[in-house]
């Protein structure tokens, strides 16, 4: 009988190992629980696109319409565009900033050189306006002797002029040469044809020169000093009205000498600090 009850106590164990075999199975159902939310998780996911569905419709149809104002832009941009081109159709507009660069400073050798030019200009500008187109000498010209040869000498700067007049028909040669010859540009001519333009012996005398030193401007200004010298001792009437103008009158003007120190008349050396 004990070993019957032994038996049966083995019996039971076993008995006992299938209530905790059949736990995990009760706990089945427990994992079986995620598997039945699991559609329930499912189904919301196929709601939310048939909610985003309406969602992603809407902006679908504005976008035609934000698209709209787009497509616009282009053309309200079109006149910005073509403004440039206003702008760029004036030819001078560009030459505008042209005028800015002459207000650098000039050096002292350009200013120099400025100055002269516009001296020389002036000085052409005056002799071929004013002094060379003035009316000559209300008065009768006397008539020089054919035999007789008047001598005056003219100076101007470092140049001196031996001039000779003589009865004829107007030539006039310096150093044996032509005056256009001599003096090519039309101020230098003017300038020493000057006094007899004035006087009005321009085509009664021939004017023979004999010249040396100084350059073209001042050998012209001592030809002119020369002839009107010689004509008033032609007519000493001619006196008054040659002094009048200025003909008569040396120009003591010269270039300025050298000083110690400076490279020119006032030209200084650069100063250096250092």
């Amino acid at each position: 009988m004990a070993d019957e009850e032994t038996q049966n106590d083995e019996t039971t164990e076993p008995e006992g190992t299938e209530p905790e075999g059949t736990e995990p199975q009760a706990e089945a159902p427990e994992a079986a629980e995620p598997q039945a939310e699991a559609p329930a998780e499912d189904a919301p996911d196929e709601e939310t696109p048939e909610a985003e569905a309406p969602a992603e419709e809407e902006p679908a149809e504005e976008t035609p319409e934000a698209e709209a104002p787009a497509e616009e832009a282009p053309e309200a941009e079109a006149p910005a565009a073509e403004k440039p081109k206003a702008k760029d159709a004036p030819p001078g507009a560009e030459l505008e900033p042209i005028a800015i660069e002459p207000e650098r400073e000039m050096s002292a050798e350009e200013r120099a050189r400025a100055e002269a030019e516009a001296e020389e200009r002036a000085q052409a500008e005056a002799v071929a306006t004013d002094e060379v187109s003035d009316e000559p000498v209300a008065r009768k010209t006397v008539e020089v002797p054919t035999e007789t040869n008047i001598q005056a000498t003219g100076k101007r700067k470092s140049s001196i002029a031996r001039v000779v007049l003589r009865a004829g028909d107007g030539t006039f040669e310096i150093n044996s040469r032509p005056l256009e010859d001599y003096f090519p540009r039309f101020q230098h001519q003017a300038l020493a044809k000057q006094p007899l333009v004035t006087a009005g012996y321009e085509g009664a005398v021939d004017v023979r020169v004999r010249v040396r030193g100084g350059g073209i401007s001042g050998q012209a200004g001592a030809v002119r000093h020369g002839v009107a010298r010689a004509l008033t001792e032609v007519d000493p009437e001619l006196r008054g009205e040659l002094k009048r103008r200025g003909l008569l009158t040396r120009d003591d003007r010269r270039k300025e000498r050298r000083k110690a120190g400076l490279k020119k008349a006032r030209k200084r050396p650069q100063f250096s600090k250092r």
